[in-house]
């Protein structure tokens, strides 16, 4: 049956795709430079003396780029702030991007023993805050005028999951990269939520990059490269279905990876020389309230507050607001007022952070 893009893509085919679509020497010439860099990146994370400090950052920025793919639209000052600050006043767009952080920090570090459903819809809760499981309806993907896409209908949704599963875990000659721009499309494709479909892909992207050990951490800035891109991220996923282009859809990914990684390694970079410089600057200045452990706090998320110092066993409620006083006198904090509470910035890791 031919495809419409108003009626039930019923047919959408079941992995893995035929080899001719992505058996390419284009494609496996960006393969090689795309594995190359998100090499040079998994390789350098150990360098960090806790490479976990990423998480609060760059994953936010990730979680960032991911949302705003779909509207979602919030700044990186209000997502750092919110981040740290009190919660009762959050915009909703904002509180949207901390639960995307929250779900694939959450699928993260519950070391699921497979990808399985029950991972995938605690995924989409989190992000949605919705208690539902698989739609048990009719989707359809568009924009104000037209119908773009119609997935097929919900009553076959089970049947292209359990074979999407069976092709994620699947070990075969199709390269792990490869297997993530497909199983990517194939997600969006099958569309087995009521919500939150793209996002939900997203965080499965880095999810399958540390499941198949290509990287550490989901620290892969790879929305970025979608966002910069969107209209042929959105192009090129209708062109799978339309004209089964594979081929062009496949370079995409992987140069959203490559690109991503080269990004991102040069983040952990100017965050590792400026991490260095600080910790120096208060073994050296302030000897009498230097830890390592606080400098690694400071370098967590951008904005730092009483209360984080205390709860990490830091500093006393005492001297918790002596020590980040002193760091501002420093230079290396900057007091910001949020309602009632004091938060202090680290102005140059937001300064790096907030580069594009």
């Amino acid at each position: 049956m031919a495809f419409s893009r108003t009626e039930p893509y019923n047919d959408l085919p079941l992995l893995p795709p035929n080899k001719s679509a992505f058996e390419n020497l284009s494609i496996y010439k960006k393969l090689a430079e795309a594995r190359s860099a998100l090499a040079e990146l998994k390789g350098r994370l150990p360098v960090i003396p806790n490479p976990m400090m990423l998480i609060n950052t760059l994953v936010l920025q990730e979680a960032r780029a991911s949302s705003e793919i779909e509207n979602i639209i919030t700044t990186t000052d209000k997502m750092f702030r919110a981040f740290t600050a009190d919660k009762k006043n959050i915009d909703p767009a904002t509180k949207e991007v901390l639960r995307y952080r929250e779900a694939l920090w959450d699928s993260f570090t519950s070391k699921y023993s497979k990808m399985d459903r029950d991972v995938i819809i605690k995924i989409f809760r989190i992000i949605t805050e919705k208690n539902e499981a698989l739609r048990d309806g009719q989707a359809f993907i568009g924009n104000a005028y037209d119908i773009i896409y119609t997935p097929p209908i919900h009553s076959m949704v089970d049947e292209k999951l359990s074979n999407w599963f069976d092709f994620y875990h699947t070990s075969n000659a199709i390269d792990p990269l490869i297997k993530m721009a497909i199983i990517h499309y194939q997600f969006e494709a099958i569309h087995p939520f009521s919500d939150g479909n793209g996002r939900t892909g997203r965080i499965l992207n880095v999810l399958y990059l540390t499941d198949h050990n290509l990287l550490e951490i989901p620290v892969l800035y790879i929305s970025k490269h979608i966002l910069e891109h969107k209209n042929k991220y959105y192009q090129l996923l209708s062109e799978v279905t339309e004209k089964n282009n594979w081929k062009d859809w496949i370079l995409f990914m992987l140069e959203a990876v490559r690109r991503t990684s080269i990004f991102t390694l040069k983040k952990v970079n100017a965050i590792y020389a400026i991490f260095n410089e600080v910790q120096e600057k208060v073994r050296n200045k302030a000897p009498s309230i230097y830890s390592h452990e606080l400098i690694e706090v400071l370098f967590s998320q951008p904005y730092c507050k009483n209360k984080i110092l205390v709860d990490k066993e830091i500093a006393s409620r005492n001297t918790a607001s002596k020590y980040l006083n002193e760091l501002v006198k420093l230079n290396i904090l900057k007091i910001h007022k949020e309602g009632k509470e004091t938060l202090y910035l680290n102005t140059q890791l937001y300064d790096v952070l907030s580069k594009n």
